[in-house]
């Protein structure tokens, strides 16, 4: 199996109970998933686009991370991801999204 380019990941507040109950799941993180999909596959890019547990920093949410890069970004709306993709396009990452310590 080849494995892809990237694996972005997309918190969705899911619990140990299995309920998505988390401030990702509800600023719209399930919606997110799906344009993202269509965005990378519209730009050819070789991502895999997977949903997550609660990534525990909710405060900044919604969560996506982005590997092999390691970057963790907050505050994700659909046209954030649009400037997500076009700084990974290009090599690079959009440091005002990127959460740090």
């Amino acid at each position: 199996m080849k494995k892809p380019d990237y694996h972005i990941l997309v918190c969705n507040s899911f619990r140990v109970a299995g309920d998505a109950q988390g401030y990702c799941n509800k600023s719209g993180a399930v919606d997110m998933v799906q344009y993202l999909m269509e965005e990378c596959d519209d730009r050819g890019l070789d991502v895999t686009v997977s949903t997550t547990g609660c990534l525990n920093v909710c405060s900044q949410g919604p969560i996506m991370v982005i590997h092999p890069n390691n970057l963790w970004y907050g505050g994700v709306t659909e046209e954030r991801i649009d400037e997500i993709l076009d700084a990974l396009e290009e090599g690079s990452a959009v440091e005002d999204y990127l959460i740090t310590d």
